[in-house]
């Protein structure tokens, strides 16, 4: 007799082994349509599977997260059979699950054209329609190699021999296409309804970029067509956020090809990152951090010392002068070690906070470049805190605390907090890692943050915080962090003089709150559509005439508004050209301006001047001084 435990703990008895799709068949007949796959305590297993003792089971369906992942990794499986139906003479390669999709990568002898997509998405939606059943098999290593060597799938073969020879590999099948896989898959294709081919990308043979670039086709894949068509609609606005199209568009930057992963900033894009840099320069000011600045270039010797040389080598610029090598600095950790060595240091100058808006260089593949999210040469708000192992969580708390003001700020009140543990490659103490992740832990709990741990995720050296903000569509980006480092002072010989006189290393904290402001103002920049809130638009106001005849009373009114605040000029433009005023109203607009200041003569007669707010809203004529205090207003709370 063998007994099976269900989710709500009512258990039914069956006489003999019993198949996960049985199970469910004797529960209901809408269960047994709606069943993806089984999960036995841990493990996700096809409906096929064959219980054979007492064990729990809950049956996985397209409700479940489970099962949307069983539903995108079988219709990888049913493009890839698509394909071979398409173009025969295709080899398949790997084709896993990924965030809201799938992809599988293609060796074929030309590129796959947008025709090709829209075929290979209408024969997946034939095969699935056919419902046949997808069935698996398993057979010793050697004999899987003969066997797709034989179908001429030479990547198969390849994938399949770097297993070890004594261990079986399993097959699944549908129709005509039989492909590797660890599974588990639906019970057949008529379970793959709502999905959608994406795009064609490169990607290199096991990604290396020394073997063959193949053809990557990416796809989404949803329980519902609700779900499918609610990730299109998000996809659609993600486009039109696109901080690269908007860059253009709004005229703040561009990407040239004589310095690729490199931004060349334009005017009002600089005004962004300035007010940018100037707010987090406050921060530091304000908040115990002394600013400082360390050189781009450094000596390889130091780049050894902490590491970097033997793990990070090829991600680094190099250059030699005098027969001397030398590195641009990928980052700023070391320098400020090395600020913080000049001098005798006392556990009274603890804690002792450094920051720096420290450019970095990285040597970032090509095709892993994308706008100014992704770039060999950032800036970061780059801050490293020297203190005692008793410090770390009050400096925990202060940090995440500023971090949660900063994110409110720009814009972002949605924050995921994450703690990453020690991993099984690590160096110290049980006791020292006992206490690090224990001061992370109460520090976020202090500061009243639910969290989640990643265990296994931290450094070799300490374990870390990372804050990820969500935007407008949901969206994670991971920004912030704080991470405990004894390993780097330890390497470059920090020390300071404690209580007792005797010398003792410091701990390092490594915080950064934006990190790469290229990113962060990409990330802004899409957050807000291009339609940046007043304090941080690169052009606050633009002031128009309808007639040349208001063409003095606006330039006083442009002066005026420049003057206004003269801690922080207002950024104005003064529009006096010949044209339109609708025309000129809509050129503006365009822009995505705060405010629009309109004068004809009645304004000009009143000292007063129309006012439109963005999104096309009329807040009507009003004094200049009246403006003057609404926009101030909106700066000050940067709404």
């Amino acid at each position: 007799m063998i007994h099976i435990t269900l989710p709500d703990g009512s258990q039914r008895d069956y006489p003999g082994p019993v198949t996960v799709a049985e199970v469910a068949a004797s529960i209901g007949t809408g269960l047994a349509k709606a069943a993806l796959a089984g999960k036995i305590g841990e493990k996700v297993v096809d409906t096929s599977y064959l219980i054979a003792q007492d064990s729990p089971l809950s049956i996985i369906t397209a409700k479940d997260a489970e099962g949307l992942e069983v539903i995108r990794h079988s219709t990888a499986h049913l493009l890839a059979y698509a394909v071979k139906e398409l173009f025969p003479e295709a080899q398949v390669t790997i084709g896993p699950v990924i965030e809201h999709g799938f992809f599988y990568d293609f060796s074929y002898k030309r590129p796959f054209t947008p025709e090709d997509l829209a075929a290979i998405e209408k024969r997946m939606g034939e095969l699935a329609a056919k419902d046949e059943p997808v069935v698996r098999r398993v057979l010793p290593r050697d004999e899987a190699v003969a066997y797709f060597k034989g179908l001429g799938e030479h990547y198969k073969a390849e994938i399949i021999a770097s297993i070890p020879s004594n261990e079986d590999v399993s097959l699944y099948r549908e129709g005509g296409f039989e492909d590797l896989c660890r599974g588990p898959h639906v019970p057949s294709t008529g379970k793959l309804k709502f999905f959608k081919l994406m795009k064609v990308a490169g990607a290199y043979w096991r990604g290396d970029h020394r073997n063959e670039m193949l053809q990557r086709i990416y796809g989404t894949a949803w329980a519902t067509k609700d779900e499918l068509q609610q990730y299109l609609t998000l996809l659609e606005e993600a486009e039109k956020r696109d901080h690269r199209k908007l860059g253009r568009e709004l005229d703040l930057f561009h990407i040239d090809e004589h310095s690729p992963g490199t931004v060349f900033w334009h005017p009002k894009g600089w005004t962004v990152w300035q007010e940018v840099e100037q707010y987090m320069r406050r921060v530091y000011r304000d908040n115990g951090y002394q600013e400082v600045k360390g050189p781009q270039i450094l000596d390889k010797g130091l780049w050894e010392k902490t590491g970097h040389w033997d793990k990070y080598r090829e991600n680094m610029f190099t250059t030699e002068s005098e027969k001397r090598d030398y590195a641009l600095k990928p980052m700023n950790c070391p320098g400020h070690i090395i600020i913080f060595n000049q001098g005798i240091k006392s556990y009274r100058d603890l804690p002792l906070r450094f920051g720096e808006f420290g450019q970095c260089h990285r040597n970032e593949p090509t095709g892993g470049l994308h706008g100014i999210m992704r770039v060999r040469a950032f800036t970061q708000d780059d801050g490293h805190i020297f203190c005692t192992e008793e410090q770390i969580q009050e400096e925990v708390v202060a940090f995440t605390t500023l971090l949660q003001k900063v994110y409110k700020d720009f814009g972002f009140t949605d924050i995921i907090y994450k703690l990453s543990t020690r991993p099984e490659q690590r160096i110290g103490s049980e006791e020292s890692w006992d206490r690090a992740e224990n001061a992370l832990a109460e520090g976020l709990r202090a500061s009243g943050c639910a969290f989640e741990y990643l265990p296994g995720e931290g450094a070799f050296y300490g374990p870390k915080i990372e804050y990820t903000l969500k935007d407008a569509l949901g969206r994670p980006w991971q920004c912030g962090t704080i991470q405990v480092d004894p390993n780097m002072p330890e390497r470059l010989g920090a020390e300071y003089v404690g209580e007792d006189g005797a010398r003792h290393r410091p701990i390092m904290l490594h915080r950064a709150i934006v990190g790469s402001l290229e990113r962060f103002i990409g990330i802004l920049i899409e957050q807000h559509a291009g339609a940046l809130p007043a304090w941080l638009a690169p052009v606050q106001v633009a002031v128009l005439n309808i007639t040349d005849a208001q063409s003095d009373y606006c330039r006083e009114i442009a002066e005026k508004l420049e003057k206004a605040l003269p801690q922080h000029p207002l950024r104005v433009a003064l529009d006096l050209r010949n044209e339109k005023i609708t025309y000129k109203i809509r050129e503006h607009s365009m822009q995505k301006l705060p405010f629009i200041l309109v004068a004809g003569d009645k304004e000009r007669a009143a000292g007063a001047v129309a006012v439109r707010a963005r999104g096309n809203k009329d807040l009507g004529v009003m004094p200049v001084d009246a403006f003057i205090e609404l926009i101030t207003q909106a700066i000050a709370s940067k709404t």
